[in-house]
């Protein structure tokens, strides 16, 4: 099948699932363009900061579309094209972009609470507890995980036999570095022009163009060689300012800046799908099982991810794009609207790995994100732009898609530990309770735990990121079935995608507590490995569990409270 057809396709589809299904979830809710939103009530100059609607935008989309969507797409593939895009396309549409928008719907009409507090308001302190401690130990995974790829792929050395030396793409990595590092000094500069004039409209998008491509034509002229151990340094250092910096100062104008790569990454690969319009290379279907991966149920939806539904989305959906909402009327497209484009990206990159797969079906040979970056920068150079240029370009957007979901991680771990430890009246606290609670305190608490493993092995564990972060999905959608139906709100829409995705993630983690048992038994197992992941496991269904029933309970004895509206 030619690759352009399916993406035509999926794009006429999640533009209907917006415009239709999208616009009438807004309606049942009920959105009022002249309510007063938290961002406006409790501005403080810091968390909660009034923002144009599409500089909200284009920080929820950076922030989720991280290396998911790329991925998840493309290592799925292996149960063939078909059902992969079947489940971005239903997930997108039905699943993804309704917890998103919930989340964010849910926040900013509760005075931009964390899901952790809304949990603790609708169901109760337990849940909160449990639901924050749970949070937290999730986003030092995603930490660990996304600032050792970062410095990995800036990397300029490569060790072989015990022999380090510059690596063939040292240039490229390290171009990519600098044009990181400048895009974070320039977001600075941008975001202090924009605290001062207030640039709005095509004022904003030269300004954000003009910084974006000075980074890009320096960076590129000016490659930083250095080590992993360097770089993994320099990224805890950025992430540690964009987690106690004002939003404004850093995040957003990061975030807006890097929406305009995102975008040129995306249409790169659209118009190289138009002009070239390759076949789908990769087969349709190819069974049930997968040798390498598993059954297709639960193994495709834990691991396509963010391309369909995420629980990290709704982190970032309630933690900092509801503190920043300067009119509702921007909710549908923030949290509905940035979530389709995710899965767009994710059928983008579907297509490209087809494109790039064998006539015999055979895939591409790398890691997903080498295969997608080697297939839009050839598009890029097809367009007649320099090799070196596109390599750097494309090295640079896949280091950026870690990088904006890895501040706002830095920034949702400082909170989540943050509400872990806080009580309604911090005035009058125990004093280790404040000190718990201090922003720098907590910042550097949880950049430490991440960094430490970075060091120690969070790979040991990443097998089971996929399926807490789908659980973590499935208790959001049940926290906002309590909060629609105790506000009097459209409901019933919101069992199909919970009930899904409460089978997913308990078949996932039983199967995999299952094959390790057995590993155990067989005498195959290590303790460190499959003993971390066995512990991590059984406290995964346990926290499930818990957290279900007492949601399951209140959401059948909560009456609607006409005064919570």
């Amino acid at each position: 099948m030619n690759t352009l057809v399916i993406v035509l396709i999926a794009a006429v589809c999640l533009l209907a699932g917006y415009a239709l299904y999208g616009r009438w979830l807004a309606k049942k809710w009920g959105i009022d363009p002249t309510a007063e939103t938290p961002a406006v009530k409790h501005n403080d100059g810091e968390d909660y900061v009034p923002t144009n609607g599409w500089t909200v935008f284009a920080h929820q989309f950076s922030s989720i579309a991280g290396a998911g969507p790329v991925t998840g797409a493309i290592q799925a593939a292996a149960f063939g094209w078909l059902p992969v895009l079947l489940w971005i396309l239903l997930g997108g549409i039905f699943f993804g972009a309704v917890t998103d928008f919930g989340a964010l719907y849910a926040s900013v009409k509760n005075e931009g609470k964390s899901m952790g507090l809304l949990i603790e308001k609708y169901i109760g302190k337990t849940g909160r507890r449990l639901f924050l401690g749970f949070c937290w130990l999730f986003t030092l995974i995603v930490i660990a995980a996304f600032a050792d790829m970062v410095a990995g792929t800036f990397n300029a050395y490569v060790e072989t036999d015990g022999v380090v030396s510059l690596a063939d793409s040292a240039n490229a990595n390290g171009a990519a570095g600098c044009i990181s590092l400048l895009f974070i000094a320039f977001a600075v500069v941008f975001g202090l022009i924009q605290k001062k004039f207030n640039f709005k409209g095509w004022k904003q998008v030269v300004v954000g163009l003009v910084f974006t491509a000075a980074a890009l034509l320096i960076g590129m002229n000016l490659p930083i060689i250095a080590t992993k151990d360097t770089w993994s340094y320099i990224t805890f250092a950025y992430i540690f300012l964009a987690a106690v910096l004002p939003m404004w100062l850093l995040m957003e104008p990061r975030d807006y800046m890097t929406t305009f790569m995102f975008a040129g990454m995306i249409i790169g690969a659209v118009l190289g799908l138009v002009v070239a319009h390759p076949s789908m290379n990769l087969p349709a279907y190819t069974g049930f099982s997968n040798e390498a991966l598993g059954n297709l149920f639960p193994i495709l939806f834990v691991t396509v991810a963010c391309g369909a539904v995420s629980g990290f989305h709704s982190l970032v959906s309630s933690g900092t794009s509801s503190k920043i909402i300067a009119n509702e009327k921007d909710m549908l497209k923030v949290g509905y609207g940035a979530m389709v484009l995710e899965s767009l990206l994710a059928v983008v990159a579907l297509c490209v790995a087809g494109a790039a797969a064998s006539a015999d079906g055979t895939a591409a040979v790398g890691t997903p994100f080498q295969i997608f970056s080697a297939g839009v920068a050839g598009f890029l150079k097809m367009f007649g732009i320099h090799a070196f240029a596109a390599q750097c370009f494309m090295t640079m957007c896949v280091s950026a898609l870690a990088l904006t979901s890895l501040d706002s991680v830095a920034r949702i771990g400082r909170m989540s530990f943050q509400e872990l430890f806080s009580v309604d009246d911090m005035e009058h606290a125990a004093g280790w309770r404040k000190v718990l609670c201090n922003k720098y305190f907590s910042t550097i608490i949880t950049l430490a735990c991440g960094f430490i493993l970075t060091k120690v092995g969070y790979a040991n564990i990443w097998p089971l990121f996929g399926s807490a972060n789908q659980l973590l999905s499935a208790l959001v959608l049940i926290t906002l079935c309590v909060f629609l139906k105790v506000t009097g709100r459209e409901n019933r829409t919101l069992f199909p995608p919970l009930i899904i995705m409460l089978c997913v993630t308990f078949t996932a983690l039983v199967q995999r507590s299952i094959a390790l048992v057995k590993a155990f038994s067989a005498g195959t197992a290590v303790f460190m490995v499959e003993g971390l992941q066995l512990i991590l496991a059984i406290l995964l269904i346990i926290l499930g569990v818990n957290i279900v029933v007492t949601s399951g309970k209140e959401l059948f004895k909560k009456k609607t409270d006409k005064a919570q509206a």
